[in-house]
């Protein structure tokens, strides 16, 4: 998939906003261009949950699932540092899952740290009620010491949740959510992936999702929505 093929069209960023990206923007640049895009597919290819379609909506920034889908469970994994996790333990938040892989050259940074950068926008109170999920493609090389790095590397410690697990529990998940995830066949230490945001409402339904060339303002103003939803 090319981060520049998105369900939904970017939009700016907040006026006013101050906190800065962690990867430079001419860093950004080229990785939303497309130059070194690890992914596989278009857009357009892209299957969703449920494979329902998308559409734009006056009500969120996001593309809009077209209807709206209940969230695959995330039950059967675990967060990087041991701890138990649950989809369903996080109903009437706003949650965010994504699928990364630790040591992803390009795109997975910048995902996290738009995330991040949404994340720590969003007033304190706000923030209690927003869940950041991401969720492993590459069993063999998201270790617990790995990923650790790559959350600490990216400012998330604290804000997100790493799913990790073996292949036997990752290959359903990725199969629930239309995830595709397969080794690099030039670069075996490389994943080609999917690479989109999925926004659930309180009521743990999938209404929203993003390309990898969201902005964080899209994020920041689907928040309210999805609460009320």
């Amino acid at each position: 998939m090319n981060a520049s093929d998105s369900p939904g069209e970017a939009q700016a960023e907040p006026a006013g906003t101050r906190l800065k990206l962690a990867l430079p923007i001419a860093v950004i640049a080229v990785i939303v261009g497309g130059a070194t895009l690890l992914l596989t597919g278009g857009s357009s290819k892209q299957k969703l949950p449920g494979n329902a379609g998308t559409a734009t909506s006056a009500a969120f920034a996001g593309a809009t699932l077209e209807p709206p889908q209940t969230a695959p469970a995330l039950n059967t994994l675990h967060n990087y540092d041991g701890s138990s996790f649950s989809l369903a333990s996080q109903r009437g938040k706003a949650v965010f899952v994504t699928f990364l892989y630790s040591h992803c050259p390009d795109v997975c940074p910048l995902i996290a740290s738009k995330l991040h950068y949404a994340y720590a926008s969003l007033p304190s109170a706000q923030r209690a009620q927003v869940g950041l999920v991401a969720v492993s493609v590459d069993p063999h090389g998201d270790s617990a010491a790995a990923v650790a790095a790559f959350v600490h590397k990216h400012q998330l410690s604290g804000e997100a949740r790493y799913l990790i697990g073996s292949a036997q529990r990752l290959v359903p998940v990725w199969k629930a959510w239309n995830v595709g995830s397969e080794a690099d066949t030039s670069r075996p230490d490389l994943v080609n992936h999917s690479a989109l945001v999925y926004g659930i409402g309180a009521n743990g339904r999938i209404y929203t999702v993003y390309a990898a060339n969201f902005t964080p303002g899209q994020v920041i103003h689907d928040v309210k929505p999805l609460l009320a939803r």
